[in-house]
């Protein structure tokens, strides 16, 4: 825990038990805040939001068996999302790994659980393993693809007194991520100078070099369009956004036929396009820290290996100033691109892309804006909304978990205290982590829940219907949100209208606290449906 502390890890998240008590016992005196959450895939979700937003590897504890079992949720959501995630549980004593002696939460192998779904999982033996242990995985966070790290430690071992040197437990300095060759920068420089239509796709991957993004973008008069983990990485209000409308055919399409596509830290997977591949037509540039993602999903032209703010600023330096026609003709086709895809939008999701303009109006601007594996966030939200800076929608599309949106806003809420926090969530996912309503309250924070109430499970019955089956077990009985809201020490309310709606955001937010706003769908009229 010093280690860490070391490191800046001033939050960690997770649920005392009976077999992870030493992690806590240190944790007041490090200064360390302990964030009590009523389920461990509520704490692992909140300890993804606080790393957005700190930039630091969220730290989840758990106790051995079921405890860490229930975390993996969060764990296969970080390792999806390509997040860092440190996760300590205690483990069988040394030598009595699976004794098959019934003792207290028992499992046949959580080591080799974890590790099925983590970057590593590790059982360490020493103490000075364990704290090797955490230098090694902020290595890896800063060298290489950060994902979700497991370590074990032996209850016998959890419980020993040792004496380390003070240097051991001292953070330490990563070594910096080699640049590619002089050649390759000059080379990519030159195809996007000769460029006549670029475009730049940055992933989440590009969330650390948002501003190596805008002067590149701005000196290649290049519009900029993102995936859902890289929205905001270029403030969406800037005239070269595309936003976050990749999935959208209008503006994929856009990128599909540049001349010359810069691909920053993408994946290209079918979870951010929404088709099985990208195809591009023109000249295709790679960035990302890994050689195994260069030509992931997408063959490349050029490949360069390296961090992703080292390597534009590098090509930076080479790349010349595009003319002010350049500059006028890049603008003009944005604004046109963005048109097509809010009509497109609408299309797809008439009734959520309505009310996501009305949430959008409603929200003030420096909002952290959360959301879930629901149909609002997919189907309007997160192609409706502007962002000003990466991180401010936390989500998870490729994994696609229901119940990370609450937890998460909370999470975030504490990583980044100065902005409002808000979560914006369907019923059916709001259901699956609703317990952390308490912690929300517990914990003293504020946080408002906008809760889209379609009755149930309203995709999987569309799907339902799609292929000829009746609804069924999608059609769910919903409890009065707004009493389960203040049952909890919270405040609730019902809005019909756009106009309700923003004077609700605006009372929540002058309130504070757990603030719950529920909107039924069948009876909500949105502004741009009258």
């Amino acid at each position: 825990m010093e280690a860490l502390r070391s490191y800046g890890v001033d939050t960690v998240f997770g649920i005392p038990g009976t077999h992870n008590l030493e992690f806590y016992r240190p944790l007041e005196a490090l200064g360390t805040r302990a964030v009590t959450a009523r389920h461990e895939q509520g704490a692992g979700y909140a300890a993804d939001g606080w790393s957005l937003q700190t930039g630091l590897p969220g730290v989840v504890l758990t106790t051995s068996g079921p405890g860490l079992l229930n975390a993996l949720s969060a764990a296969g959501t970080a390792f999806c999302e390509s997040r860092p995630m440190i996760i300590l549980a205690p483990g069988p004593a040394r030598g009595e790994k699976f004794a098959d002696a019934g003792t207290l939460h028992e499992t046949k192998d959580q080591l080799a659980a974890a590790s099925a779904i983590v970057e590593w999982g590790r059982r360490v033996t020493t103490a000075e393993e364990a704290v090797i242990a955490v230098h090694d995985a902020f290595e890896l966070f800063a060298s290489s693809r950060p994902r979700p790290v497991y370590i074990e430690i032996p209850l016998d071992l959890l419980d020993e007194v040792t004496d380390l040197d003070e240097r051991l437990v001292t953070a330490r300095t990563a070594d910096p991520v080699p640049l590619p060759s002089s050649q390759s920068i000059a080379e990519a420089a030159n195809l996007l100078n000769a460029a006549h239509r670029p475009v730049i796709l940055a992933g989440g991957g590009a969330r650390g070099a948002a501003d190596q993004v805008q002067r590149l973008a701005e000196r290649l008069a290049a519009p900029v369009v993102t995936s859902l983990n890289g929205k905001g990485i270029l403030d969406e209000h800037h005239p070269l956004s595309l936003g976050s409308n990749l999935r959208l055919s209008s503006v994929r399409e856009h990128a599909r036929n540049a001349d010359v596509l810069l691909v920053i830290g993408a994946k290209l997977g079918d979870a951010e396009l929404w088709v099985d591949r990208l195809d591009a037509q023109g000249t295709v540039i790679r960035i990302d820290i890994l050689d195994t993602q260069i030509d992931k999903n997408q063959t490349a032209d050029l490949g360069l290996v390296g961090d992703a703010a080292t390597v534009l600023g590098a090509i930076i330096d080479e790349s010349a100033t595009a003319g002010e026609a350049s500059r006028s003709v890049a603008e003009s086709t944005v604004v046109e691109l963005l048109a097509a895809a809010r009509r497109e939008c609408a299309e797809l999701s008439p009734a959520n892309t309505a009310v996501s303009a009305d949430i959008a109006s409603a929200l003030p601007a420096d909002a952290i804006v959360a959301t879930d594996s629901s149909q609002i966030a997919y189907g309007g939200l997160l192609n409706v909304l502007k962002v000003s800076r990466a991180n401010s929608t936390p989500y998870m599309g490729t994994f696609a978990t229901l119940g990370y949106g609450l937890p998460a806003a909370l999470g975030a809420r504490i990583g980044a205290p100065h902005r409002p926090s808000f979560v914006v969530i369907g019923d059916g996912a709001l259901m699956f982590s609703v317990q952390e309503f308490i912690t929300v309250v517990e914990q003293g924070e504020d946080v408002t829940v906008i809760v889209l109430d379609n009755g149930g499970y309203g995709e999987i019955r569309a799907n339902e219907a799609d292929i000829g089956i009746a609804p069924i077990g999608v059609d769910l009985v919903q409890p009065d949100w707004p009493g389960l809201a203040r049952a909890f020490g919270g405040a609730g309310r019902h809005v019909s209208s756009a106009a309700e709606l923003a004077a609700a955001v605006d009372t929540a937010l002058a309130e504070g606290g757990l603030q719950l706003i529920h909107l039924d769908l069948t009876a909500y009229a949105s502004e741009e449906t009258k």
